[in-house]
């Protein structure tokens, strides 16, 4: 489902169950997804050369409507910018540069790099003759940062913040029946978080169809009471009249189970409306023996709202919710349908390896089903409003979710940001908590803080008052936010004393919002300061920070403490702690920036779940150290754990709550196995062993078929062999993979957080403009003389010096232009395009003296010429053009002075990537056709691998096509 308000087009089946008396239409409302087929350039911060003279006409776009100008003109030519599908990420294809931003990854954007911190984005589309008289908007889910947006060159707004949906009507800007232009400028030079967060329109976009009477986006919201085996379904529904007259509806509430069933409905009749209006409806609905929404079975419900106008549907809208309770015990902790649940929580942020920001849908469900195989129930969303669609997975997979403000503060502008993301979340039953700040250390300690606390809580509470509030608090404890949080968010338990808080504050509930931030890289177990890696034990990284296992023991032995959440999840982009340039990584996750495991996930799988589990790490692969001692670790939920070398006991132990085994071993090549009782019994064994060198490729994927719809994703993981077929931990062999059928290659990643490597490989766009043009009159077009490549034209006067009124019309009848352009060296593999824009009625054009064109009339689209590169030189070009000269109709008019560009496009190189610690991830996308996808991996000395992905057909989601 779409998001927590899914809306949809009135079925046959659906509406005579609802309302059977009343006349079907086909559509009464659409939401589009408007990804497919954009352009993007790079523009500058201050070049307003650079920025396409964006804004330097005599009146911009912010003086009179329909006067953007430059890239944001409805007329302009962007045939040479890329094409790309959204989401998109600019920030994760830049190199990286010891001179980039430390806490975002030392990728090569922001201040230092004013040529890649701005992006332009523009998407021609059609809209239908018939859609006139309709509310038509567009959305955006989230465009980092500073973005702008125009439609057919009508400023529409501005959002400074990347996190923050928007949303614009453009009914009345649009052409009904032909073309439209949408142009959105990012400008990700300044930061807004202290991690990497991407750059450009990262998550969808939306175009989003209703009656001009409709339910208002965002605009349903759910709340349930449960009284033992029945339930109150409370629906409130806001629902405004954007007609010019005054309507009288009625709206039908119908509940429908997870079957498709309709369990129960409510109909509420004749509610008139001025023009403009806006209500809000609220009915209470019954539901017998509710399925309660639950972490191991998460069910879900939809309210459908239906509003009819003379026994007519004009509107239908759909929202996904949850019956369930929730609520926090100051003694007990965290309670879900009254059953006590203690919290096994991580924070993450909304990046991954090869993709950045910019993830698939299908990726959030990677990532999510990756936690709760260790044990994960809940989720911080750090520090952010997440993506829709992460919250949709944490609804479906049973997640809970705390739900995260970015920044702290009191004014309109933050009770606007506030109040758009929780009406956005609020239907999801995964959310069980707001929190409205983050270690807001110029404040969180003092009078001010717990001023705008309180203040922002109530505010909160204004909108939802069915969640606990809470704030992640590093430091002041006992004073400042924490005294007047509903639940105190602790960040370390090693820097405060929790009884102590506990014993002062015995009615507030409490959990650790942040805790254990052990650094680790996978599969590397001696620190290595050349290479910025650290070993993959749990150690402290202060004195006074615990490990994972000491802060879960801490919260695991307090009944008061709801649980905890560690830092974090997944590694992440920037941050790379305790180290500098070249490391580009934290170390702090449990899984890298792949979704790898470090070692200590097994840790908490012992403890955090139910499966029977023994892990024992390091690898064995330690040639050079031979009777050298080894620490040997077991991670283990067994009663206690045996270990072996080479078949040689070395002592059973006995397995304490929460904890680990360890021994120190003698390094000797073999086998270290483990063996794993439980009332005596043997029941599990894990083993690590002595491998020879890699000999061979091999590929897994975590789907063998995909949906052919251009979105859906597999994951493959890369890994070599040695001879005995068993995976070698310690190769580093650099792999290039090549990709056939309906698929492509989005990013690689290795997990290594000081690897330099690119996470993407794409084409090179090379776009050349002519310079120096010149123009003399001619009798007629057919003069080719004057076109030749060595033709003396010095004494030329400038182009378009003289004005193109009627009266030079009638002096000159033809004229011949000049210009020059410089081509670096033009590459066998290369592809060259001119993209002519029209400066005369009727023209021929010539390159170095050869004609590519003649006699052509004015386009208003322009024309492309695919070049060969025969015609072309390393070095000075030159272009003539004779033609008839375009006049102006008005003194005001403008005439077209640019002739065009030239472009070349140098095909992207293979994907490659080195295995890190024996393993590289590839994430591939079908195309959208059906088929088979083929990868195949390649290493020098070792035997290839091919995988086979089949692509399916799919349902494909109603989207805007592109032109």
């Amino acid at each position: 489902m779409k998001r927590k308000l899914i809306i949809v087009i009135v079925a046959l089946i659906i509406t005579n169950n609802i309302f059977s008396q009343v006349k079907n239409t086909s559509v009464v409302r659409e939401h589009l997804l408007m990804d497919f087929d954009w352009r993007f350039a790079f523009g500058h911060p201050f070049d307003t050369k650079k920025d396409f003279n964006t804004g330097t006409g005599y009146f911009s776009y912010l003086t009179k409507a329909a006067y953007g100008d430059g890239a944001a003109a409805a007329n302009f030519d962007d045939r040479s910018w890329r094409k790309l599908n959204l989401p998109h990420d600019w920030a994760v294809e830049q190199p990286f540069d010891k001179s980039g931003s430390f806490s975002h990854g030392f990728k090569a954007i922001g201040r230092n790099f004013p040529n890649a911190s701005v992006g332009w984005y523009r998407k021609t589309f059609n809209i239908d003759k018939a859609d006139e008289g309709k509310q038509i908007s567009i959305a955006f889910d989230g465009v980092f940062r500073n973005s702008i947006v125009w439609i057919n060159g009508f400023y529409l707004g501005a959002e400074p913040s990347g996190y923050t949906g928007f949303e614009y009507n453009i009914s009345e800007y649009l052409n009904y029946g032909g073309e439209n232009v949408i142009a959105v400028r990012a400008d990700a030079t300044m930061e807004e978080g202290w991690f990497y967060e991407g750059a450009g329109i990262y998550r969808h976009v939306w175009l989003n169809k209703t009656s001009p009477l409709h339910v208002a986006t965002d605009g349903s919201f759910v709340t349930t009471k449960v009284n033992n085996n029945a339930a109150n379904v409370h629906a409130q529904v806001t629902i405004i009249n954007q007609f010019t007259n005054n309507k009288t509806v009625d709206v039908q509430q119908t509940i429908v189970d997870a079957t498709g069933k309709t369990i129960a409905t409510e109909n509420i009749k004749n509610i008139h409306f001025s023009s403009y209006q806006q209500k809000d409806i609220a009915v209470t609905i019954p539901v017998a023996d509710p399925s309660l929404w639950s972490l191991d079975d998460p069910y879900l419900y939809k309210l459908i709202t239906t509003i009819v106008e003379n026994e007519k549907v004009i509107d239908q809208y759909q929202t996904s919710f949850g019956i369930r309770t929730i609520h926090f015990d100051a003694n007990k902790g965290f309670f879900l349908n009254g059953k006590n649940i203690k919290i096994h929580g991580t924070n993450n942020h909304q990046d991954h390896a090869g993709v950045g920001a910019a993830m698939p849908d299908a990726l959030q469900e990677f990532r999510i089903k990756a936690l709760k195989d260790f044990g994960v129930n809940a989720y911080r969303c750090s520090h952010n409003p997440p993506t829709p669609e992460l919250l949709d997975v944490c609804d479906r997979l049973g997640m809970l979710v705390i739900d995260e403000n970015r920044l702290l503060g009191v004014s309109s502008t933050h009770f606007s940001y506030m109040k758009r993301f929780m009406l956005r979340d609020r239907n999801h039953p995964s959310i069980i908590s707001w929190s409205i700040a983050n270690e807001e250390w110029g404040v969180e300690g003092n009078e001010l803080g717990a001023k705008l606390a309180t203040t922002l809580q109530a505010f909160t509470k204004s909108i939802d008052t069915t969640r606990a509030i809470t704030a992640a608090i590093s430091g002041g404890w006992q004073k400042g936010i924490s005294n007047v949080i509903d639940v105190m968010g602790v960040n370390y338990v090693g820097q405060i004393n929790t009884d102590q808080h506990h014993a002062e504050f015995p009615s507030q509930p409490m959990w650790g919002t942040e805790e254990g931030t052990t650094r680790a890289t996978r599969g590397i177990y001696s620190d290595d300061s050349v290479n910025q890696w650290i070993a993959a034990y749990d150690k402290k990284p202060y004195p006074n920070f615990l490990t994972i296992e000491d802060g879960w023991k801490h919260y695991a032995a307090r009944d008061y403490l709801a649980g905890m959440f560690i830092w974090t999840g997944f590694d992440y982009r920037g941050e790379p702690t305790p180290f500098g340039f070249p490391s580009i990584g934290s170390y702090f996750g449990m899984m890298d920036q792949c979704g790898f495991a470090k070692d200590n996930v097994y840790y908490l799988k012992s403890w955090w779940t139910d499966k029977t589990t023994l892990h024992i790490f390091p690898h064995w692969n330690h040639q050079g150290k031979e009777g050298q001692e080894i620490n040997v670790v077991a991670y283990s939920n067994c009663d206690a754990v045996e270990l072996f070398l080479n078949k040689k006991s070395l002592g059973k132990k006995i397995m304490e709550p929460n904890s680990h085994l360890q021994w120190k071993v003698k390094y000797t090549a073999g086998t270290v196995e483990a063996i794993g009782y439980k009332n005596g019994k043997k029941i599990i064994t894990d083993k690590v062993q002595t491998t020879a060198e890699a000999v061979a490729i091999n590929l897994a994927t975590n789907k063998n078929a995909i949906n052919a719809n251009k979105e859906d994703i597999a994951m493959i993981t890369v890994d070599a062999l040695d001879k005995n077929s068993l995976h070698v931990p310690d190769a580093t062999d650099e792999i290039t993979f090549s990709i056939h059928g309906p698929g492509k290659i989005i990013g690689v990643g290795n997990g290594n957080p000081s690897s330099l490597e690119a996470d993407k490989y794409i084409e090179t766009i090379n776009v050349i403009a002519i310079e120096n043009l010149k123009e003399k009159s001619i009798d007629n077009i057919n003069d080719s003389t004057v076109t030749a490549e060595t033709y003396d034209d010095k004494q030329w006067q400038p182009a378009f010096k003289d004005d193109r009124t009627k009266a030079f019309g009638e002096k000159v009848k033809a004229l011949v232009y000049r210009g020059y352009f410089t081509l670096p060296e033009i590459k066998s593999n290369d592809a060259v395009s001119f993209f002519y824009n029209s400066i005369g009625k009727e023209q021929s054009i010539y390159i170095n003296g050869k004609q590519i064109a003649a006699n052509i009339l004015q386009s208003e689209k322009g024309n492309t010429f695919i070049l060969n590169a025969t015609l072309l030189h390393k070095g000075n070009n030159c272009i003539a053009i004779t033609a008839t000269p375009l006049l102006k109709n008005q003194p005001w008019d403008n005439v077209n002075i640019n002739p065009g560009l030239f472009q070349i496009v140098t095909p992207a190189a293979a994907y490659k990537r080195k295995l890190f610690s024996g393993l590289v991830q590839v994430i591939v996308q079908a195309t959208g056709q059906v088929g088979e996808i083929i990868v195949t991996a390649n290493a020098n000395g070792l035997k290839r691998a091919t995988i086979k992905i089949q692509t399916t057909q799919a349902k494909l989601r109603p989207a805007v096509a592109g032109n």
